[in-house]
């Protein structure tokens, strides 16, 4: 199923459910969380989620999505950085997981999610951004569901160089089949598997010329492509 990488306001994304960056105590926040609160519609959202009594880091609950085009909202919350040696990785990969399972057992068929913990709780961007990639990657290999992952400013974001080029080699090198012109080659491998256009998309300078919204084709997942990039992870320490 598709997954793409998109840069867009999640409050006004056209979806069937959005992933609000929640706290514990499940009340409005700032940034992405005080923004879908607003657009939503603060009394009746915050009613649904005190019904919850709070909701632990790395799980996730799910409300309607009152004012917003998405019909649910599904409310996880991320960890707070603490250097990366609290269990900050496997908490947020579950938030992922849980947010995900919550939709599809709610039938829905598309979802948008923020980079979560990559603001006010101080997850390095970087390393956010590989942790969602691999796990919704993961996700999607047994499940049918549209993923956007939502970036308002991509600006904020550096990826590792060797990341990128790690990802285009391995797209090459297990995907085309046929060579490339040189000239066309970016062209070429983007337009076939387009994982490596998600790495570009927030690793290159902003361009008036370029595309404001950047996809991840249509594609199958083996466990190489996962355990290639969770390695990339890990050797970045």
């Amino acid at each position: 199923m598709p997954f793409r990488i998109v840069q867009n306001d999640i409050v006004k994304m056209e979806v069937d459910a959005v992933v609000n960056a929640a706290n514990t105590s499940l009340q409005m926040g700032g940034g992405v969380c005080g923004a879908i609160f607003a657009a939503a519609g603060v009394e009746q959202l915050q009613a649904a989620c005190d019904s919850f009594g709070g909701c632990p880091v790395g799980e996730a609950v799910i409300t309607y999505g009152y004012n917003l085009p998405a019909q649910y909202i599904i409310h996880t919350v991320g960890p707070v950085w603490e250097g990366g040696d609290s269990n900050e990785a496997n908490l947020l990969r579950n938030c992922y997981a849980n947010s995900l399972t919550l939709a599809v057992q709610h039938d829905c068929q598309s979802i948008a999610f923020p980079l979560i913990s990559s603001g006010i709780f101080g997850y390095p961007k970087d390393q956010a951004l590989q942790i969602a990639v691999a796990a919704i990657s993961e996700f999607l290999a047994d499940h049918e569901i549209d993923v956007y992952l939502v970036v308002y400013d991509r600006k904020n974001f550096s990826l590792d160089a060797r990341l990128s080029a790690a990802v285009k080699s391995y797209v090459v090198e297990n995907f085309v089949e046929e060579p490339f012109e040189d000239d066309n080659c970016d062209a070429e491998v983007e337009e076939w598997c387009e994982y490596y256009v998600a790495c570009e998309l927030l690793s290159t300078p902003t361009s008036s010329q370029r595309q404001t919204e950047k996809y991840l084709g249509e594609f199958t997942i083996d466990e190489t492509f996962s355990e290639m990039l969770l390695r990339l992870i890990d050797a970045k320490g």
